[in-house]
Formats: structure tokens, sequence, C-alpha cells
């Protein structure tokens, strides 16, 4: 895992790429890679790739990016992990005509995969990857990120080129870069804790959504294409017996773990006693020669809004045969690490889970291990939330009223004088907010993480914003996937649109950048095995 950054100046534009340009913008991030770095500019100034390195697979300077085939007209720079780069090696060696460098970094797999089946290349990795390759022939830039969103990619076009790099700061490192608020972002972040792709909270600055590549040519044509949906991919079990499926998840998620043990350097497990970070802290000590490396958080005291898991965790651990660390965190811990989490983030993540993220990772980084397994996925896959469960009753009381369109306009027009405005009690706020979606034929669930509803965002947005926000609804995000889960869902029931929506927001924009951001803080690894497209 690394950070990467990029630039292409288009054919119409003056501007050209510089070292200390493309330097400045690289550096911001060292702490993504503090095991080198490298750049890369074009002849003519162009185009500017580089490069901070956190070495995971094939430790070697050969391994070093920005990495280019034998003949200098295809380059790279990659964020993630390949996990399945060895098969995939060994298919294009069978297939012959790739001259390799490399004794097996994932990255020279990219460059010849690419050379071989083009952007299709893609649909044999099996990993988490925030890529970006430069055609030199073809004169085009392709920007890719992996399918769930588990590593992020931000994007701009501005003033003739197209900058992009894995975190924002970066960007902002260009003088030219537009520094504002983008307020349809920050209407969405006070409904969902986080702005769902493209949008960012920055204006003109972009991410990547998940499942999706970018083709920009040299003169700043762009193209999108959303290459995988999970929906896509689903088939129904429905003669199948639940020992079987059961035998079929545990199976896969064997493979998965296995997968992603797959390392130079040391590798280990976030630990919280929980099912899903036990189940991955078992599964990978299967096989192994030495105790499996676990790392755990807690507090110095009880607290009643966050009981200790210690005990559950220390059980799995010692169960398991773990080389166990823990750090028990005080009050003054989050004061002490506020500025930096707060840097590290970029634009602003809602969620205080954050903070215990960043120090065990720091504290399993303190213990000499690079890499480290997370549990986050498993809840969206398995209804692991108490509020999935409420949602779902609120929804099958919202289907059972066979309400005609006449009453239904009539409904909601009376919604605004029954809810009482800014006085009223949260849960009637939230009451009538469901009233209005069922009257309005939507689903009850809007992610797993809302925060406002419309109307309630409307009682403290300025008279500017109110104004210019009167047509628009927080619905307006989330209409998109609801559009494809209707065309794709073999079986549209609320349990399933539960499942996409927040496979589609709430991991990739809060959970899983939480993560990125958090290790990547002290230069650690994050791997999702719960997350592996296959299992999913």
């Amino acid at each position: 895992m690394c950070g990467i950054v990029g630039v292409l100046s288009f054919t119409n534009s003056a501007f050209r790429v510089s070292d200390p340009y493309l330097t400045r913008m690289r550096d911001v991030m060292s702490h993504r890679g503090p095991d080198g770095a490298g750049i890369f500019v074009s002849g003519e100034g162009r185009l500017g790739l580089g490069f901070r390195r956190l070495a995971i697979i094939d430790l070697s300077e050969r391994a070093m990016q920005p990495m280019s085939n034998e003949d200098g007209t295809l380059w790279v720079v990659f964020n993630g992990e390949i996990y399945n780069h060895a098969e995939i090696r060994a298919e294009l060696e069978s297939r012959g005509g790739h001259r390799w460098k490399t004794d097996h970094s994932d990255t020279e797999v990219i460059l010849h995969a690419f050379e071989e089946w083009g952007i299709d290349c893609v649909h044999k990795f099996r990993g988490m990857f925030a890529i970006a390759l430069w055609d030199a022939k073809r004169r085009q830039l392709w920007l890719i990120r992996d399918r769930i969103g588990v590593k992020p990619l931000y994007y701009s076009i501005h003033h003739g080129r197209i900058t992009f790099a894995s975190e924002i700061k970066a960007l902002l490192e260009d003088d030219e870069q537009e520094r504002a608020v983008n307020e349809e972002a920050l209407y969405y972040y006070l409904s969902f804790n986080a702005t769902p792709a493209p949008h960012t909270l920055f204006s003109g600055i972009q991410k990547l959504a998940p499942g999706t590549w970018l083709r920009i040519n040299e003169e700043g044509h762009v193209q999108e294409s959303r290459y995988w949906d999970v929906l896509d991919h689903t088939q129904p079990l429905t003669n199948v017996s639940e020992a079987e499926i059961a035998e079929r998840i545990l199976s896969e998620l064997r493979t998965s773990v296995k997968l992603r043990k797959i390392s130079d350097v040391p590798v280990g497990v976030f630990l919280s006693g929980g099912i899903d970070s036990s189940t991955n802290a078992a599964l990978f000590s299967e096989g192994e020669g030495q105790p499996v490396k676990t790392f755990s958080i807690g507090y110095d005291r009880e607290y009643e809004s966050y009981p200790s898991e210690l005990r559950y965790a220390r059980r799995i651990a010692h169960e398991v045969g773990a080389e166990h660390r823990e750090l028990l965190l005080r009050e003054s811990d989050l004061l002490d690490s506020l500025h930096r989490i707060i840097r590290h983030q970029d634009e602003p993540l809602a969620d205080p889970v954050c903070m215990p993220v960043y120090y065990v990772s720091k504290l399993a980084r303190d213990s000499g291990v690079i890499v480290c397994q997370v549990g986050e996925g498993s809840d969206e896959l398995f209804c692991g939330y108490p509020y999935w469960k409420h949602s779902l009753r609120l929804q099958r009381y919202s289907s059972l009223l066979p309400i005609p369109n006449a009453l239904r306009k009539l409904g909601l027009a009376g919604l605004n004088l029954v809810e009482g405005g800014r006085t009223a009690s949260y849960r009637r706020q939230f009451s009538c907010e469901v009233l209005r979606r069922a009257l309005s034929n939507r689903p009850v669930f809007w992610g797993g993480a809302e925060v406002f509803s419309d109307s309630q965002k409307r009682q403290f947005l300025s008279p500017r914003l109110l104004k210019k926000f009167t047509q628009l609804s927080s619905w307006e995000a989330l209409r998109p996937i609801r559009q494809r889960f209707e065309e794709k869902a073999w079986e549209p029931s609320p349990l399933n649109w539960m499942t996409y929506l927040d496979l589609s927001l709430r991991l990739p924009e809060l959970l899983l950048m939480r993560v990125d951001k958090m290790s990547m803080a002290v230069s650690l690894e994050a791997r999702v095995p719960f997350l592996d497209h296959k299992f999913v």
C-alpha cells in the first residue's frame, strides 16, 4: 500500500509538469510511504507520476514505482495489493511475449496484464487497488478504483489539466486548485456522515466511485464506466440447504483470509472481540507455524456509552494462541490526537471510531507489524446492526398502507404541520420522516449512518442555503443507487436494498475511508477479508 499522485496537462494547455511541483504533491503524503519515493515526468512535461512506497510485496528496488513496461510505452503507479498476482503472472508467462524485471511484484503484473488484455485486465484482479496507467502510445490516462472502494482515489480537472492522488491534501498542493466548500456535498454530508461519490466537500475535487474507471485522453476528453456491480455477479441460492450455504460461506472466507496473509512483511489482526474480528483471528491462525499477532483497544475505565469488550478479545486471543497486545485509551488521548486525525481525514468523517482505529493501527505499527486484517463489511453482509432490524419493521409497516395517490399528496402536505418544526422532539421528527418516505413510495432505509433528515436540515441552514436547496433532497444522492438496485436485483427485498445501499455508500465513503486514512496515518496497511469481491 502506498500513496500515488499524478497530473496530465492537456494539449490546449501551456502548463508543464516540473519535478518540484510533483514532489511537493507527493511528499505531503509521506506517511503513506516511508520506504521510498519516486517520480516520472515525460519528456515534453505533459505527464507526471509520483509515488510514496510502503514496501509489502517484493521489497527489492526493482519493484519501485513509477514502473514502466519493457519499452517505456506504459507507466503505472498503484496503491493497494493484487492478492492473486502470482496466478496472473503464471498465466502471462504461459502466453509468452513479456519480459519481466522483478521476481514477484504485483505492480509489474498490472503492467503486463494491461498489455495483454487492455482495461479488461481489471476483471482478473483480486484485491484492493487505486491504479493510474499512462498509455503513451494511445496518449491516454486510466484511473481505476477497486470494486468495493477499499482504496480511495481523488481527482480534479482544472486549468487545462487533470490531477489525481490518494489524498485530497496532495491536490491542494497545486496553487491553482480551487479552495471552496462543495455546498451540495455538505448538504448530503449532514445526512450520511460522509460525502457520496463522486462528491467531496471540496469544490472542484471529486473521488472516483468504487468499481469505476476513468479514461482521459490528451485533449481532455473524459470517459467514465462502471466495470463492476455486485448484483451482476449474484445468483440466488433458493434450492440450496442452509448447511451447504454455511459451508460455502466459510470456505470462501477462509480463502479470502488466506489470500490476505500474502506479504513479505509481518501481518497481524485487529481483534475487538466481536464475531467478525474473532472469525478473522481464528481463520488466520489456521496452518500458522507461529502465533498470530492480535491487537486490541480498550479504555481506562468503564464508560456507559461504550462498554469494554476486552474480555472477549482476550478470550479469543487465548483460544487461538495469539501473541496479543492491548492499549488502554484515556480521554486525553482523544485531545492529543484530534489535530492529527483531522489532518489525515482530509474531509470530515463523522465517526468517533476514527480515534480507536488510529490508536490500534499505531499499536500494531509500533509492535513491528506492517499489515493488519480488519473486520469491516461483515455487519453489512449479515445484518449485524440493530438499526437494520428496526428499519425492516418500519418498512413492513409502511408497506401495509394501500393509500391512493390523492391521499398520499394530502398526507405529504399535512406532514409539515404535524411535524412541529424546531421545537418538536427527535422521535416526532423521525416518525414524520418515515411517513414522508412511505407516502412518497421511497424506501424507509436511507443508510446505516443517517443523521439529519431533509426537514431537520432546513431548520438550521442559512437563508441563502435554504433558498439554494429548496428543491434538493438527500434522496438525489441515493436515486442512482436505487435505480441500479431495481434494475439488477433478482430479489428486490428491503433487506437486500439495505445491504446494497451500505455496500455502495456507507462502507466505501465512511467505514473504509476511516480505515484507510487512520491506518495509513501511521504507515500501516489494512486488509479487509469480508470484502473480497468473490466473498461479497
